[in-house]
């Protein structure tokens, strides 16, 4: 297991993997934890998680170095990375008892009542674009709830990885929290394991369909983050300025590695063509380079294959009649760069309509009015995120609401918010995390009567 700097190609270290009898002695350990763990009381656990919190708070500076290194995120995205993190752990700790208190009902019975008990061992399978925060948007609520967490990180971001191991031992009693280096072929004997009780999935629909068909044999819970294809549309009223700079903001956060960005631009006829003109010369003003420099707008992709594939997709693009705007090409030199890049006369078919683009690519689709903004965003395999942009609240509102995605935003950009319940539908996935949603999705919904 190799971790490579992503902006300079290099190797940084490699990494053993764990053989089947070592994974089985972790899972083991973390299984005999939750036998204490899931006794202490939702007030011991709120404190481990502000624990946490403070901990991720004095080594955030170290922390975010770390992730720029491994995956190639600027250091101001990696540092706001950590930041919520913290303030998950703190939202957690806070509103966590009160979620999983126990809900009175009124039967027949004399006293009856839902308890929410946790599952047991956790396995997370997790990916490299948000290295911790996927990580503890998994673990924070499962923590919580009186889980325990086994961590199968990708590959790339095993020093992370190691890292989070750290800050979860400093911070909870010995084998709450444990990570497993194994590459993702080998996640099948980790699921089959009977001390697993459930599987928390973020990735690819590839890698999420595998997994749950595992899961599935061994009837072990999931819940699955898939990614998506998000549309952002923007009405004929809309501030196009702002809608610009929001959609490309959205569009080359992390160098376009986001699963709910703005991908698929949708755009009514009558400001397509400022919008695509006013996007190319921002586009082109970004600052692509070195993630350690402030002046940096956008690093490297993560990988060199994640170059290739975005590439193909791009030309595969262009040859079935998409038109280049801007970018379009890989930028020469050390490291995994890719130009920032705008498609449009983009259609149904294409790859960067079909498929999800994980790389600064946007591609710009025209529409007439309403009804066919709504039927161009929905007509996507995904259902993760979407935006409307329009100055009309209500119109906003009324399109929200025929939008097949887990989250629609007016007005804004998506994002996930330890307040509000964060997955999708379709091909992105199935399940919730945070909010008070997503922390019962692992625990035994439990009825008690007392007759």
């Amino acid at each position: 297991m190799r971790s490579v700097n992503p902006a300079t190609g290099q190797l940084l270290r490699t990494y053993e993997e764990h053989s089947d009898s070592a994974c089985a002695a972790i899972v083991e350990a973390v299984a005999s934890s939750w036998k204490l763990w899931r006794e202490r009381s939702l007030a011991e656990r709120a404190a481990c998680l502000e624990t946490l919190a403070s901990t991720l708070v004095a080594g955030a500076a170290d922390y975010a170095a770390l992730i720029t290194l491994e995956m190639g995120k600027t250091i101001g995205e990696a540092r706001a990375e950590i930041d919520k993190c913290a303030r998950l752990c703190r939202y957690f700790a806070q509103h966590g008892p009160d979620m999983l208190a126990d809900e009175p009902v009124a039967t027949e019975a004399s006293e009856s009542y839902v308890a929410f008990e946790p599952l047991g061992v956790i396995l997370a399978i997790m990916p490299w674009n948000f290295p911790f925060w996927q990580v503890f948007r998994f673990a924070a609520p499962a923590l919580m709830a009186g889980n325990v967490c086994v961590l199968k990180h990708a590959s790339n971001v095993s020093g992370c990885a190691l890292a989070l191991e750290k800050v979860f031992r400093a911070a909870l009693p010995p084998d709450v929290f444990r990570t497993v280096f194994v590459r993702g072929a080998r996640a099948e004997g980790l699921i089959a394991h009977p001390a697993i009780r459930g599987v928390a999935v973020t990735g690819s629909v590839k890698a999420g369909a595998a997994i749950a068909a595992v899961a599935g044999r061994h009837l072990k819970k999931t819940v699955l983050e898939l990614g998506g294809s998000d549309p952002f549309i923007v009405l004929e009223d809309a501030d196009i300025d702002l809608s610009v700079d929001k959609a490309l903001k959205s569009r080359m956060k992390v160098a376009g590695q986001v699963c709910i960005a703005a991908k698929r631009l949708v755009i009514h006829k009558a400001l397509a063509e400022p919008f695509c003109e006013r996007f190319v010369r921002r586009a082109q003003a970004l600052c692509v380079g070195d993630p350690f420099d402030l002046k940096t707008d956008m690093g490297p992709l993560a990988r060199a294959d994640l170059v290739a594939t975005v590439h193909e997709q791009v030309e595969r693009s262009l040859a079935m009649g998409a038109r280049l705007a801007t970018g379009g090409q890989r930028i020469e030199g050390p490291g995994f760069f890719y130009a920032p890049t705008l498609l449009t006369d983009v259609r149904k078919g294409m790859p960067v309509h079909d498929q999800e683009v994980f790389g600064p690519v946007a591609a710009m689709l025209v529409v007439e009015d309403d009804d066919q903004a709504v039927a161009v965003a929905n007509d996507s395999a995904f259902g993760l995120g979407a935006s409307v942009w329009t100055r009309d609240r209500e119109r906003g509102q009324r399109i929200a609401r025929r939008l097949e995605a887990g989250m629609v935003v007016v007005n804004g950009i998506t994002t996930s918010n330890a307040r509000l319940p964060f997955g999708g539908i379709k091909n992105s996935g199935w399940g919730r995390e945070l909010s008070h949603y997503g922390i019962k999705e692992f625990v035994n919904v439990k009825s008690i009567l007392l007759v």
